[in-house]
C-alpha cells in the first residue's frame, strides 16, 4: 500500500506516523514496533520512535505499506 501523509507542521515523529496510521495504539507501543519490525527511512533502517520525518521522507513499515509525508 501507498499512501499520502499530509502534515501541517515542519515535521512528524515516526512514532506520531506509526500512531496516526493506526500501526500502534500510543507512543509507548512504537518503541516495542520499532524493535522488532523493520522501518526503513528514505531507504535506511530507522528504529527512533522520536526521528522527525519532513516533507519529501518516504517511510516503509515492512508489512504494513509506503508512506509518503507530504506538506499541506
Amino acid at each position: 500500500m501507498k499512501k499520502s501523509v499530509f502534515i501541517s507542521t515542519e515535521y512528524i515523529t515516526l512514532g506520531q506516523l506509526l500512531k496516526e496510521e493506526d500501526v500502534v495504539s500510543s507512543g509507548g507501543q512504537a518503541k516495542w514496533y520499532l524493535k522488532d519490525h523493520q522501518v526503513m527511512l528514505n531507504d535506511e533502517p530507522e528504529n527512533r520512535r522520536g526521528k522527525k520525518l519532513y516533507d519529501g521522507d518516504n517511510v516503509e513499515v515492512m508489512d504494513v505499506g509506503l508512506f509518503f509525508i507530504r506538506k499541506k
